[in-house]
């Protein structure tokens, strides 16, 4: 476990490097949301500068807050980026995706309650927006966040948003291995003891890109990605056996359903049974529809224009310079008939 962790973090730090040397820039900007994603790639960022031989204070980590952010993440942002010891400074967005907003004339600004694409879309390109200008005043790199499974699903805003970068870091890292890469940086101290904490609050909150308002008694967000793309354990799976071995939707779901089918069937010394999920065959050909659409059909255009990223395990880069090479404007017919002849439920 221990080398497998260290061989991501040096295949993304390394990844960095390279590309701060080749531009003869030293210093990151980076948008620190106290989520998973941000979180994994400001370590990598840090660990960046320690090899670099600069100060950490080189990552230049701003939170942006907008109409969704909640007191918890914003707090996991602020404790996170004090830990690293990076630059943190704090931009409200809330004025400027205002502005847009009026300027546009959505219903927003009448004090209507419409929460649109629209809306979800102006806070996301405010941040990038932000980030780059910044970037250009500080003279450094804008360093994105999305993960490979965000990328495959298209769950990210495209072009001005957190689609874009000067290089992204998490680009062929699945959400379950960030999360996994996360814990054990909090299990080995590798941040230092104040650093822990705030790690194990970070994977323990709801996964949500934060953009509708919205807290539950928890303080945890109602806007939240697995309602909308599915469980991201199953997404990764299905990805997985698609991309490294071409299976089609039959056999990705006969899989599926032997590995998740039971609670103690599967699994792994780092998932505990109390936090395994069961998912019968079908939650699984729900969730496998949500991603043959997405992933063949709705989201090859965005990978077709992603930015420059370092590639991490077999099979592991949708990356149009690199694995995966696809027509924006494919189709998800064939996939999506195969899944139809599939049992609805585990009595078929």
């Amino acid at each position: 476990r221990d080398e497998r962790c260290q061989e991501v973090y040096e295949i993304q730090v390394q990844g960095l490097v390279k590309r701060l040397r080749s531009a003869g820039i030293s210093k990151v900007v980076i948008g620190v949301s106290g989520g998973l994603d941000s979180t994994q790639a400001v370590i990598v960022c840090a660990k960046a500068m320690d090899v670099l031989g600069v100060p950490r204070t080189n990552v230049l980590g701003y939170t942006l807050p907008g109409f969704a952010t909640s007191k918890r993440t914003l707090d996991q942002a602020w404790r996170l980026m004090r830990a690293i010891g990076c630059t943190a400074q704090e931009i409200d967005i809330r004025p400027s995706a205002e502005h847009m907003l009026e300027n546009i004339g959505h219903p927003h600004t009448a004090a209507l309650p419409v929460h649109d694409v629209t809306f979800e879309n102006v806070q996301a390109g405010a941040r990038t927006s932000l980030l780059f200008r910044l970037a250009n005043q500080q003279g450094a790199l804008v360093v994105g966040t999305s993960d490979l499974s965000e990328l495959a699903l298209g769950w990210c805003t495209y072009g001005v948003g957190d689609h874009m970068a000067h290089y992204h870091v998490n680009a062929s890292v699945p959400k379950t291995l960030v999360q996994h890469l996360i814990r054990w940086v909090a299990a080995t101290n590798q941040l230092g003891g104040e650093a822990s904490p705030v790690l194990t609050d970070i994977l323990e909150t709801k996964i949500s890109p934060e953009l509708v308002p919205g807290e539950d008694r928890a303080g945890q967000p109602v806007q939240r990605s697995e309602d909308i793309v599915g469980p991201f354990e199953l997404q990764d799976f299905f990805l997985y056996y698609v991309l490294r071995f071409g299976y089609g939707p039959s056999k990705v779901a006969f899989l599926a359903y032997n590995a998740w089918g039971e609670r103690n069937q599967g699994g792994g010394p780092d998932s505990p049974d109390p936090t395994r999920r069961k998912y019968g065959m079908g939650e699984i050909r729900k969730w496998l529809r949500v991603f043959l659409d997405r992933f063949f059909h709705q989201s090859q255009f965005k990978r077709s224009a992603m930015p420059n990223a370092p590639k991490v395990g077999s099979g592991g880069s949708l990356s149009p310079r690199s694995d995966y090479r696809a027509p924006s404007d494919s189709e998800a017919t064939v996939w999506l008939s195969q899944l139809d002849g599939i049992p609805g439920s585990d009595a078929e």
